[in-house]
């Protein structure tokens, strides 16, 4: 098999718009690992909540979480490595968040922090549901004793447009990146999919013309032209689409399926 190393992003790409892992998606993994291949997931979203659908396809190696910025063991939960940011230079976004009522959370490799848990309101509260995790109140950063690794704001589109807008303006101390229509991130400079993916298929010996990836948003660019094949999602933006190499299905049509058929499973 040409491609020995495949990163496969989460939302919009590996599940369905009902956050469902399809048994089409399951079979063709499961055909790839037997055959040699290594798939781990390149997701937004924390190991915590993105490791249970590596057990459910009855994979271990790795998560790169956080889009990218903590790469962990799904076996053991180990830590392999993870971009720290500078939690205090996170100050004067918290205090815009703060001020225009938009709702944030800090993240280290594996737990979750909101301003005040108690009060989240009914959307964020649905969200962290949706996604299978649950917060806990924000303490001092004093108080941390494990790396910040990323700063997430959820609000309406056209109020993060105007943040994303407003944030360019303050400086490159972070990584400002839209993971999602609803969602912005806030990293380490040097901390993205595709630079996680670079480390681990440095680690693990594998060159750069063996990966392939699979996304369907913004922060998968870095990833889909990291890889030796960048595929994006037909569901993908232009720009996204523009950025891979090739375009499968979309993830409602098993668009993974039919990437690891033709390019993997097919050679």
């Amino acid at each position: 098999m040409k491609y020995k190393l495949i990163a496969l992003d989460v939302d919009g790409t590996l599940l369905n718009d009902d956050h469902q892992l399809s048994e089409e998606n399951k079979a063709a993994i499961a055909e790839v690992t037997r055959q040699g291949g290594q798939i781990v997931l390149c997701t937004g979203r924390s190991p915590q909540n993105s490791i249970p659908f590596m057990e459910e396809m009855g994979l271990s190696g790795y998560v790169l979480g956080h889009n990218g910025a903590a790469t962990v063991s799904v076996k053991d939960r180990k830590v392999l490595h993870q971009y720290g940011l500078d939690a205090r230079g996170l100050d004067p976004y918290i205090a815009y968040c703060r001020e225009r009522d938009i709702h944030f959370d800090v993240n280290t490799a594996f737990e979750m922090y909101v301003d005040n848990v108690e009060n989240l309101t009914k959307e964020a509260h649905f969200m962290y549901e949706h996604f299978r995790i649950m917060p806990a109140s924000l303490p001092a950063w004093d108080e941390f004793r494990e790396p910040i690794v990323k700063f997430t704001v959820f609000t309406q589109s056209d109020i993060l447009d105007e943040a994303q807008r407003e944030w360019a303006t303050w400086g490159e101390q972070y990584n400002i990146l839209r993971s999602g229509e609803f969602f912005v991130d806030l990293m380490h400079p040097e901390s993205s999919k595709g630079n996680a993916l670079k480390h681990l298929a440095a680690e693990l010996g594998i060159p750069q013309e063996q990966v392939l990836s699979i996304g369907n948003y913004y922060n998968d660019i870095s990833m889909l032209t990291y890889a030796g094949l960048g595929v994006a999602m037909d569901n993908s933006p232009v720009e996204v689409k523009a950025a891979a190499d090739v375009i499968t299905g979309t993830n409602n049509a098993n668009g993974v399926r039919d990437a690891l058929v033709k390019y993997c499973l097919s050679c």
